[in-house]
């Protein structure tokens, strides 16, 4: 009887072992196709592969129908496959990139805000981030918020154009005349002849 007990046993993990093999296939086969079609911008087939082989559950299934729902341009779809994706997964960062470029087309600038406020809970020291967050109340002419996120983005790369170049105009906008300068000359540095910090420079007097 343990003989019996024990070869149903190993019948039932050999059967689950088969089938998770072949189940693990068909996703490895499923997604180089998917990838396989992305590089010639068929969308729709790329989003089949995934489908033949999605998951509620899955990471990697729902990042990559968000991915290529946003490149289909249906972005609503896109939009639900990467929140699945981020709930999924909450302390990841890169379902957010991915979000970002969706809302971004949607023009929801409110929800790209949410986002990349989002990655820096994650993540406070992202350049990419606090550059963008700079560059959002900047346009908005809310210079004081704009100042707190590119002195991060400054502080972490200070040799950085765009981080350079941003803050100076910041600062120029903020009265910060002195500061603007030294950061406007800094830029020249990098390219001498650059045309908004020479502009910038001519506005300080």
């Amino acid at each position: 009887m343990e003989v019996l007990r024990t070869s149903l046993f190993l019948l039932i993990v050999l059967t689950f072992q088969f089938s998770f093999g072949q189940d693990n296939k068909a996703i490895q086969s499923a997604f180089e196709n998917s990838f396989l079609s992305e590089s010639k911008e068929e969308y729709k087939e790329g989003i089949s592969f995934i489908k033949s082989v999605y998951s509620d559950n899955s990471y990697p299934s729902n990042l990559r129908l968000g991915w290529l729902y946003y490149l289909e341009g249906n972005y609503n779809s896109s939009l639900i496959y990467y929140k699945r994706a981020i709930k999924l997964m909450p302390a990841a960062t890169e379902p957010f990139w991915g979000i970002i470029n969706t809302q971004i087309a949607l023009d929801k600038w409110g929800d790209v805000e949410k986002s990349y406020l989002s990655i820096l809970r994650l993540d406070p020291k992202n350049k990419i981030a606090n550059y963008k967050l700079g560059l959002i109340y900047y346009y908005r002419k809310n210079y004081t918020a704009a100042k707190q996120y590119f002195d991060i983005a400054l502080n972490l790369f200070p040799f950085d154009y765009d981080a350079l170049l941003m803050s100076a105009w910041n600062n120029y906008f903020l009265g910060k005349s002195s500061e603007a300068k030294v950061l406007f000359n800094r830029v020249l540095l990098l390219y001498k002849n650059d045309s908004s910090a020479l502009g910038g420079l001519s506005l300080i007097k």
